[in-house]
């Protein structure tokens, strides 16, 4: 067989393949829907979800999440009442500006998402993963075209070790695959070096306080960080004092910048 005839045979038994194997998950896909409805995250409800993407909100619930829409602060993302101009901070970025370049997120934290990142982070519904990787993907998207690593915010290994998994290594990694793995996860690139207090307990300046050296790059991902963009990725975005102790030591390593994306941030009044 000519070498021309063996391209032209080798790129259509390639392309037969790839049908196959679409083909064969959507199958698949169709028979464990059939016994295995898709389920609305938030409530339970039977939904309509694409046959290559479980795990979605049903309608009643999709319109309770306030998702984060511009008008916003062209730092943290903290959301204006008003139209402001791209370019506008808020006075918390202002008095002191982060790190980091910008963070966004999905959606507001409040009564109607709490039980979403909830169960997530503490009632094992590791589930739902997927879908927020997509939503990530969604609001993000900025974002990941700027970036070439996707890095997720750690936990200390005894926590990590009661809780067994870390939330923001599955966001990261869902995110990752919901860009076809173009921008890539490097879910160990961090490492908390001493057990903090969980954050949510203390105010502004005793969660800076409690973050600050605690986070470090880990000495065998220096140079696989060293120039590159980094995106960290955790779950909710309160005060940027995590965001911002990550980025520190991103930077400190030689990393060229940073962007944050969360599922959800706390929304000050």
């Amino acid at each position: 067989m000519s070498s021309q005839l063996y391209a032209v045979w080798s790129t259509w038994r390639d392309g037969v393949r790839t049908l196959g194997r679409r083909l064969g998950r959507q199958l698949a896909h169709r028979a464990l829907d059939a016994v295995l409805p898709p389920r609305c995250l938030e409530c339970g409800a039977q939904v309509d979800a694409p046959i290559d993407a479980p795990g979605a909100l049903c309608p009643a619930c999709w319109r309770r999440i306030a998702f984060l829409t511009p008008p916003w602060c062209a730092c943290c993302g903290h959301p204006f009442e008003v139209e402001a101009g791209p370019d506008s901070l808020c006075g918390a970025c202002i008095a002191e500006p982060p790190p980091f370049v910008r963070a966004r997120a999905v959606f507001r934290y409040d009564d109607a998402s709490r039980g979403l990142i909830l169960r997530f982070k503490h009632a094992d519904r590791t589930d739902s993963a997927p879908a927020f990787g997509r939503w990530l993907a969604r609001a993000g998207d900025r974002l990941l075209a700027d970036n070439d690593l996707i890095v997720p915010v750690p936990m200390h290994w005894f926590r990590l070790f009661v809780r067994r998994y870390n939330q923001a290594s599955l966001l990261a990694l869902a995110l990752a695959r919901a860009t076809d793995n173009r921008v890539p996860a490097l879910p160990d690139a961090l490492q908390r070096r001493r057990w903090t207090p969980i954050q949510g307990r203390l105010g502004r300046a005793a969660r800076r306080d409690n973050v600050k050296g605690a986070i470090a790059v880990r000495s065998d991902r220096a140079d696989a960080l060293a120039g590159k963009r980094v995106l960290v990725v955790d779950d909710v975005f309160t005060t940027g004092a995590t965001a911002s102790a990550c980025a520190h030591a991103l930077l400190g390593a030689g990393a060229a910048s940073v962007d944050v994306l969360t599922l959800a941030r706390v929304v000050r009044d």
